[in-house]
């Protein structure tokens, strides 16, 4: 079943405290957004990639790199939310599955992706996330404990997550035309009652966020690199 893959690299990354785009920032050596170009393109499940985000400086930083399956670099919108629809619209015509990733997680796996397109080819929709080991507290307005959440039911929600095209058509016309604000596109699934399945990608699979991150990402990629296993 042919899929798209759209990586999505428009933020400004506000909170990376960087003059450096934190899509942009090396890890390994190699910058964030190529890094998860280049696991996407060596997954055999996927078939195209449409990168989100400023053409320009986007075709400057790839330069350097060849990359398969890069089939369109297109502009992105004012929100993630706009970027992801930017991005849907110019997946090929002949793709059945959609996967939506940010280009910060630069440290997913094929494994990770593997595993979360194989259970949107089953569920129609699915997304990788890590299931919490932390207990979960939710607050009240002044930051006082209101509930202890059942952890066993508790999962910190990440990228990819993958859908069957016509459902995330209708998720994000739909989201579109009500002007629903969706935090991130298994949201815009939930709103219509749409069944999401979670798909276990372990904590490696973290997001640049704040500038330390990258000393983690370095200690992850190395302990891999020891490892000998880059798929895991």
């Amino acid at each position: 079943m042919f899929t798209s893959a759209v990586i999505l690299a428009a933020g400004n990354g506000t909170r990376f405290g960087s003059d450096i785009k934190k899509q942009y920032a090396a890890v390994g050596g190699i910058p964030a957004v190529v890094r998860s170009l280049q696991t996407f393109a060596s997954c055999s499940l996927i078939d195209e990639l449409i990168l989100v985000g400023n053409v320009n400086e986007l075709r400057e930083v790839l330069s350097p790199y060849p990359l398969k399956k890069l089939a369109a670099v297109v502009p992105g919108g004012a929100t993630r939310q706009e970027s992801a629809l930017c991005g849907f619209d110019a997946i090929s015509p002949k793709a059945k599955y959609v996967a939506m990733h940010d280009a910060a997680r630069c440290l997913v796996t094929e494994k990770n992706i593997e595993n979360t397109v194989r259970a949107a080819y089953k569920y129609r929709a699915a997304v990788a996330a890590e299931k919490t080991v932390d207990t979960v507290k939710q607050a009240d307005k002044d930051g006082f404990i209101d509930t202890t959440l059942e952890r066993e039911y508790i999962w910190l929600v990440k990228t990819p997550q993958v859908f069957h095209c016509d459902v995330y058509r209708v998720a994000a016309y739909m989201a579109k035309k009500e002007k629903a604000v969706a935090t991130d596109d298994s949201m815009l699934c939930e709103r219509l009652g749409f069944s999401v399945k979670l798909v276990e990608c372990g904590p490696d699979n973290m997001k640049l966020t704040h500038p330390q991150d990258l000393e983690r990402a370095q200690a992850i990629l190395e302990m891999r690199r020891r490892m000998g296993d880059a798929k895991r």
